[in-house]
């Protein structure tokens, strides 16, 4: 039995009307699709390895177990963890899921460990790095006796409907203030930027409009091919001398180096010499953001995908959260935030992708972009947040599936889709949607449509905002 027979077999290619190649071309597809995550992740959190607790905000070095390392050293390492956790998530789906979904440290639950997690509430990387791990064996003993499935098939119609726009708008936010196209303003908080006067501004936008004009043209991989784009041209004009080094580009480069020790275990460190009360705290908040991202995520991938049954749920859903739980737990040990489902993988699906063969060819080619590593340092961090604002953009299209006429659905829904960006939390809004949605159908005389475990999971949301904006124990 040849190779291809022999993979045809044991991911039931022909059962689920697939081919070989088929798979293979969409595992590719997907693989470029959510490749800029290789670049993006680490331009995230090396924020929080970096950050400055006393000038709030990041330095441009940090010290980890008596050696210095600068931003560009700490964006490299991060790479490789971002590719290392990508591989074992996507190879745990891959095996045991046998789902065609490829999964990576995830959008949103970055920028929470960062600027939630270590700026505002001012918890070091790698006590965060542990409450992260701790959580990801809760996820893993969670997943095997059924608890997690049970819950997230307890969520309204309307959140899990919702869920996907909410975390594109975020990510669409995010992406703007990176581009400084959306900055700070004290009257009305945000406001355009100076978008003429800004070379970050216009550099970005060009690269935008060079991504979007790709993706409508059907152009597979138009994502990373407008970050590189953006590099190219980025690096062009400063060597050409319009702008000085550190303007468009990094001001400096990391000597090549595949040393993650730095990072890897971290988190053995963040367990030691910590406030019980404040750890536990920390993991709770971690387990329910981590929790409602990841089911959410699964959700809003399996809802593009045309994966969910007219109930919304996933079937056989245990799986897949698996190489989530798995994929988290290998990330935080080697230094990185959740790992979660793409929803990128919805690409490599309209290709035909039907199996777990998509996903093993997904990690595969993660493991195979090890050897560009030397290279990342080279991308403008705006550049790769023009990944954000495309992702945020596509993630919109769940919205078309709420059944906006019902009062219920609306503002459920709406809370869950707008709350998320104007909180700059995930769990924030889908903790809204989740409060709201049985008051209001119980206000409409239809409470007896709500499950228990529906009000069970808002009082449980209260609490969680009675926790982290009360004051008392932060």
């Amino acid at each position: 039995m040849g190779l291809t027979e022999t993979l045809a077999e044991r991911f039931d290619v022909d059962e689920n009307g697939s081919d070989v190649r088929t798979e293979f071309v969409a595992g590719l597809t997907t693989f470029l699709a959510m490749s800029y995550i290789i670049v993006v992740n680490p331009a995230i959190l090396a924020d929080a390895i970096l950050w400055d607790h006393e000038a709030g905000a990041p330095a441009e070095q940090t010290t980890i177990d008596g050696v210095v390392y600068t931003w560009p050293e700490v964006f490299q390492m991060l790479a490789i963890v971002t590719i290392l956790a990508a591989v074992a998530g996507t190879l745990v789906m891959a095996l045991y899921a046998k789902r065609p979904f490829g999964l990576a440290p995830g959008m949103g639950l970055n920028a929470f460990f960062t600027f939630s997690v270590v700026a505002a509430l001012g918890v070091p990387w790698q006590t965060a790095l542990a409450a992260v791990f701790v959580e990801g064996i809760l996820f893993v003993l969670l997943t095997a006796v059924g608890a997690r499935r049970y819950v997230i098939e307890l969520f309204p119609e309307p959140v899990k409907f919702a869920v996907g726009a909410g975390i594109g708008v975020f990510l669409l936010f995010l992406g703007l203030q990176e581009l400084q196209i959306a900055v700070a303003y004290d009257a009305t908080l945000v406001q355009l930027g100076d978008i003429a006067s800004s070379p970050v501004a216009l550099l970005g936008l060009l690269g935008l409009g060079i991504t979007l004009v790709l993706y409508a043209r059907g152009v597979t991989g138009s994502i990373v091919i407008g970050i590189l784009t953006t590099t190219l041209l980025a690096w062009g004009l400063t060597f050409a001398g319009l702008f000085d080094r550190g303007t468009v580009t990094p001001a400096e480069l990391a000597e090549p180096q595949y040393d993650i020790t730095p990072l890897a275990g971290a988190f053995v460190d963040g367990l030691r010499e910590v406030d019980p009360l404040v750890f536990t705290l920390v993991v709770f908040t971690f387990f329910f953001v981590d929790f409602f991202d990841t089911a959410g995520t699964l959700i809003g991938v399996s809802q593009f995908a045309g994966f969910l049954d007219e109930d919304g749920d996933l079937p056989e859903m245990d799986k897949p959260l698996m190489a989530d739980a798995v994929g988290t737990t290998v990330g935080a040990a080697l230094g990185t935030s959740t790992v979660t489902t793409y929803i990128e993988s919805a690409t490599g699906i309209e290709e035909g992708g039907r199996t777990g063969l998509t996903a093993l060819v997904v990690a595969a080619l993660f493991l195979v972009s090890l050897v560009v590593i030397p290279l990342v340092t080279a991308v403008p961090s705006f550049a790769a947040y023009i990944a954000l604002i495309v992702v945020g953009l596509l993630m919109l299209q769940g919205v078309v599936d709420i059944e906006w006429d019902h009062p219920a659905w609306l503002i459920a829904g709406g809370l869950t889709i707008t709350v998320m960006p104007l909180t700059a939390s995930i769990a924030n809004g889908l903790a809204a949607g989740l409060i709201a949605y049985p008051v209001v159908k119980t206000a409409m005389g239809e409470g007896s449509d709500v499950h228990p475990g529906q009000w069970g999971i808002a009082l449980a949301f209260v609490a969680y905002f009675y926790v982290t904006t009360s004051g008392v124990f932060f």
